[in-house]
């Protein structure tokens, strides 16, 4: 039982506990969970056949997923997000246009197509991108990935790496 890989025989801990038993396991050598587990064990046994509890679960959604959603429904190319970069991604500068957009009207003054429009337009002329109506998307969608594009090879014309410098001998 306590050789065994599978995990319909027994917990974790009965093999952990069989390897020590049966000196398979030195003593020194148990995991770091093992006393945790032994001082604080769990109500119910954690068990593969265990019936799931029926709980309800909270729906979590911020403020911001809604906007974000936004965003995304009407902008499927905004183009690629630096990781290492410390700037915010083009997604959270439209957050907090949306919302400082938002805040500038009384509650339920304006619509959120409006918020959009204000929004969208204040981060183009950020930008220095042409401002296209929604209705136009696909295009605004060519216009902002040629801005992204546009940055990039500033941004590596700044950089001023080539590849024959790094393949050299």
């Amino acid at each position: 039982m306590a050789g065994s890989r599978l995990e319909k025989i027994g917990t974790i801990y009965s093999r952990a506990s069989g390897l020590i038993q049966s000196k398979a396991l030195n003593w020194e050598d148990r995991p770091l969970w093992y006393d945790i587990y032994a001082a604080f064990p769990p109500k119910e046994e954690p068990r593969f056949d265990r019936p799931t509890p029926n709980i309800q679960l909270k729906q979590i959604f911020y403020q911001e997923d809604k906007i974000r959603a936004i965003f995304h429904r009407n902008n499927k190319k905004i183009g690629a997000v630096h990781l290492n970069s410390k700037a915010p991604s083009l997604t959270q500068r439209f957050i907090e246009t949306y919302t400082s957009v938002n805040q500038q009207y009384k509650d339920g003054e304006a619509s959120e197509e409006q918020l959009y429009k204000e929004a969208i337009d204040i981060l183009n002329r950020q930008r220095g991108v042409i401002t296209v109506l929604p209705a136009e998307i696909e295009d605004a969608e060519e216009v902002s990935l040629s801005g992204a594009f546009k940055e990039a090879q500033k941004k590596q014309e700044e950089q001023s790496i080539s590849i024959k410098d790094i393949f050299k001998d």
